[in-house]
């Protein structure tokens, strides 16, 4: 949790900059601390508490079993840390804060947006941490307690999670409006897959979803680009003139503008992509991540509601 952590000293600090994010270099951008600097208090730290935190490679470092231990217990006195300030903020209305929210690509540039918005309106003093990530690292940082609240889709797991909302939503074929498949009603995949395609990579959840629906035929078609990102599948699609596939989230300034097309897929094995909101255990609705929840919970529907007209 790198963003709470100024409240431990500054040794620790930088150890745990540097052992979470995997480098000096990565701790020294993210901090705007110089890396010599950092390099020197993690001696300090090492030579105070006499025993080695990482072992030194190359390339790399890596923690030791007494750096790893470290880092666990700094972790929890953060968590206890944030814990106490969402309850000092619910015993005063929440006028203070912290929320962490984790949320997959496509929600982050439509849905999200709008609400951060009208939640810093309601609650100006709480400050939003927003971590955007795939789909099974979004709960995996829940499940982990990096993240109060975390917007997917389509989890392969959500054990030990808490599942606020789901609903699911259908997939389309995306494509410029010059694209011989613009004017369809509906498409399948086998129509699709006879032109260019922007296929997405096996971490997006939407892939899983597509290769159960093709089965044997996944192997035996070439893609033209396959890619991690939506946003670029979307704009390959626009200008690239290929195919991309996914929902309507994120792409509804291309729709109204009219420089991409959704095409609905109609395979019968294709399920829908699967939203969902879920939380960690625990968690009080009298703090700022629980009012978060609330109106994430709130205005989900009145999404799909806007999207049906």
């Amino acid at each position: 949790m790198l963003a709470s952590e100024s409240h431990l000293a500054t040794g620790y600090r930088h150890f745990v900059s540097v052992a979470t994010l995997g480098s000096v270099r990565a701790a020294s951008r993210h901090l705007n601390v110089a890396a010599s600097a950092i390099s020197r208090q993690i001696g300090l730290l090492e030579a105070q508490l006499g025993i080695s935190l990482f072992e030194r490679h190359t390339r790399s470092l890596a923690l030791t079993e007494a750096g790893l231990e470290l880092l666990r217990g700094l972790q929890a006195v953060n968590q206890t840390h944030e814990g106490t300030l969402d309850l000092l903020a619910s015993l005063k209305g929440i006028a203070r804060g912290r929320v962490s929210i984790a949320v997959v690509e496509s929600l982050s540039i439509s849905f999200l947006p709008d609400l951060l918005i009208a939640f810093s309106r309601k609650f100006p003093g709480v400050q939003a941490a927003i971590t955007v990530a795939g789909s099974d690292m979004v709960t995996e940082l829940v499940r982990e307690r990096e993240a109060d609240i975390g917007i997917t889709f389509n989890p392969s797991a959500l054990e030990g999670l808490i599942v606020e909302f789901e609903r699911g939503i259908p997939l389309g074929a995306t494509m410029a409006p010059s694209h011989p498949l613009a004017k369809s009603k509906s498409l399948t995949l086998a129509q699709c897959l006879e032109h260019p395609v922007a296929w997405p990579a096996r971490e997006l959840s939407i892939r899983l979803i597509l290769d159960r629906a093709l089965g044997a035929r996944t192997a035996r078609h070439e893609r033209q680009f396959e890619c991690n990102s939506l946003r670029l599948m979307a704009a390959l699609a626009r200008d690239g003139g290929c195919i991309a596939f996914q929902t309507l989230f994120g792409i509804e300034r291309d729709i109204a503008e009219k420089t991409l097309v959704f095409v609905p897929l109609a395979d019968r094995k294709l399920p829908p992509s699967r939203l969902t909101l879920v939380h960690r255990p625990g968690l009080d609705r009298k703090t700022a991540a629980g009012a978060f929840l609330d109106l994430a919970k709130q205005q989900l529907p009145k999404v799909f509601d806007v999207r049906k007209k």
